[in-house]
């Protein structure tokens, strides 16, 4: 990443454990790389983080030339949250400090988000109705729509549909949607230099044994292999979604479309449940989140593992590498 490259980085939920692995990551990194960050939050609730934690960072105004680390203060209106609570104050912070990041992105003052975990019921509490960060992110950049990727050493995946039920994702799994989802990890893995072997996993379980149980695959994903091929894309499917996880973290390919939510996030967390993040494509801007929740039961307690937000802003500064004109 360039030095002035800036990644800005959301507190989550601040009732959650968002700020002490943000606190706890920062404090890994050497005190020259922090000044290439900007957390968009709280200094209260850094510095309640920092207490628990132990790391001895201080906190500041972004016009700071001192060893602070970097804040862009997002008034709350309200005393701060009591910690592992479920609040619609933390809930109204957590969609304020995004807001935030994504005017700092859209204007150029950031060149990547990264964001702690927020609480999707504090979240609606607060009167935002969102499915999440994706959805939310997608509302704030006027996207028309949005794709989840879960990256990981071995393994990676892009979500057709997300946060709907069972049955709403079925129905979203038709041909436009499918081929857009290739086209959307095609795309990304292109930007950062790589030309993926990307596989398609079927809906159905066997992707429907020739119309046995189910025509979905035949009808809708098997059409939108067949275009994104056409259009020199290589990809492969659809393919029984029970075998095609183990083959690409096996190595025969480089990115799986994944259906539904549980479909791409079950392989993902069985093996890399610590390390793989979450990348918002399809957005004019970059994001890059950690896979995890706010963690209630041990927020406060300086328990909370940061080696997952060490992975996203890995993820971030990759990004931060290959711009956007690239892809």
């Amino acid at each position: 990443m360039d030095r002035n490259a800036k990644v800005a980085v959301t507190l989550g939920d601040p009732a959650g454990v968002g700020p002490e692995v943000i606190v706890k990551a920062l404090a890994t990194l050497p005190r020259e790389e922090r000044r290439d960050f900007i957390i968009v939050g709280n200094v209260e609730a850094l510095e309640r983080a920092d207490r628990v934690s132990g790391t001895g960072l201080k906190f500041g105004s972004p016009d700071a030339d001192d060893d602070r680390i970097a804040v862009d203060e997002v008034a709350l209106g309200a005393p701060l949250p009591e910690i592992g609570k479920v609040s619609p104050v933390a809930g109204d912070a957590s969609v304020r400090y995004i807001t935030r990041a994504v005017d700092l992105a859209m204007s150029g003052e950031a060149d990547v988000i990264v964001t702690a975990p927020i609480n999707k019921e504090a979240m609606n509490l607060a009167g935002h109705h969102h499915d999440g960060h994706t959805g939310l992110l997608a509302h704030l950049t006027g996207s028309k729509s949005s794709f989840m990727l879960l990256a990981s050493e071995r393994l990676n995946t892009i979500h057709v549909s997300t946060h709907i039920s069972l049955k709403g994702a079925i129905e979203r799994a038709k041909t436009e949607r499918v081929l857009a989802t290739i086209e959307a990890g095609h795309r990304h893995f292109l930007r950062l230099g790589r030309n993926p072997r990307i596989a398609v996993a079927g809906l159905n379980p066997h992707c429907g044994e020739n119309g046995l149980f189910g025509t979905e695959d035949m009808e809708f994903l098997a059409p939108a292999v067949e275009q994104a091929q056409a259009k020199g894309i290589d990809v492969v499917g659809p393919i029984s979604a029970d075998t095609v996880f183990a083959r690409a973290y096996n190595g025969a390919f480089d990115l799986v479309i994944a259906q539904y939510h549980d479909q791409g996030h079950i392989p993902i967390k069985l093996v890399a449940f610590e390390t793989a993040v979450n990348v918002s494509l399809g957005l004019p801007i970059d994001r890059v989140s950690v896979d995890h929740g706010t963690a209630f039961d041990i927020a406060g307690t300086g328990k909370a593992n940061h080696v997952n937000m060490l992975s996203a802003i890995a993820y971030a500064r990759l990004m931060a590498r290959s711009p956007r004109q690239k892809a």
